[in-house]
């Protein structure tokens, strides 16, 4: 499905009955009604009449077809409320007091990652918290694109942020269009393609060709005063979250390319101290 069509269906009204609902996460999913009935362990006949109104679910049925559809933990109170159940999953601020250990646990990680950057975002994919190795690499990035909600894919491909700085920009900022577009397939979230279709109106060089054999990953390759910083990078979420909030917060970590990039990142956080 492309993303004119998952843009055209958010526009439609938002279905209200558990049937729709679950039609439509089964639809996204590619699943016959056969298939997701097999996974869920229910008759294909009923989960026909669940969908078309004709019988209700339980609600420990409509969270194993949850489950099985990998409906994201928001969308899964919706599913609830849909069929006249209170939501299951707690949505809570990161100061929460059920949160402390989580949030120890981002802040343990973006410490004990320096003298490299790393950040941790929400599902949007703004900024929620960044280890002291990040600000110097926005040196010169205008105020305006730092403010709140700080946006890190709207900052990687403004004319005005990092895009003028990013060295490969064409293979970057494909590698984060594929997956912004797949979080868009997932979540269905309307902000996400709202989000989705704002990058691809900024000015990109053509996509690339296939990477060197050289490489192992997509760098970033981001131009700071005269030099280039090469980076690869890893995603880190929570495992078995319970929490809407938890489910939905990513770390990013960023990883010195090369030996250049290892001793200037040392050098940056010797400044600092």
């Amino acid at each position: 499905m492309n993303a004119h069509a998952s843009t055209a269906r958010s526009e439609r009204p938002r279905p209200v009955h558990i049937g729709d609902h679950l039609r439509e996460w089964r639809q996204r999913r590619h699943l016959s009604q056969l298939d997701l009935a097999g996974d869920a362990e229910i008759s294909a006949r009923h989960l026909s009449f669940v969908e078309t109104g004709r019988a209700a679910p339980s609600r420990e049925m409509v969270l194993k077809l949850a489950e099985r559809l990998e409906v994201p933990l928001r969308e899964r109170n919706v599913l609830l409320v849909a069929a006249g159940f209170a939501p299951a999953f707690p949505q809570r601020s990161l100061d929460d007091p059920a949160l402390k250990s989580a949030r120890a646990a981002i802040d343990l990680v973006l410490k004990a990652h320096e003298p490299n950057p790393a950040l941790a975002y929400d599902r949007h994919w703004n900024l929620v918290t960044a280890n002291r190795m990040v600000a110097p690499l926005l040196e010169g990035v205008p105020a305006h694109l730092l403010g709140q909600p700080f946006n890190i894919l709207r900052l990687a491909f403004h004319p005005e942020g990092l895009a003028s700085r990013t060295v490969n920009l064409a293979e970057w900022s494909s590698h984060l269009l594929e997956r912004l577009h797949h979080q868009c397939e997932a979540t269905a979230d309307a902000e996400l393609l709202k989000l989705y279709h704002e990058l691809k109106s900024y000015p990109m060089p053509a996509r690339p060709g296939p990477l060197s054999s050289d490489n192992v990953a997509i760098p970033f390759k981001l131009r700071l005063n005269g030099e280039v910083l090469s980076f690869i990078s890893t995603t880190m979420i929570f495992g078995t979250p319970v929490d809407v909030t938890l489910s939905e917060l990513a770390l990013e970590t960023f990883f010195p390319a090369d030996d250049a990039t290892a001793r200037r990142m040392r050098e940056i956080a010797a400044n600092l101290n």
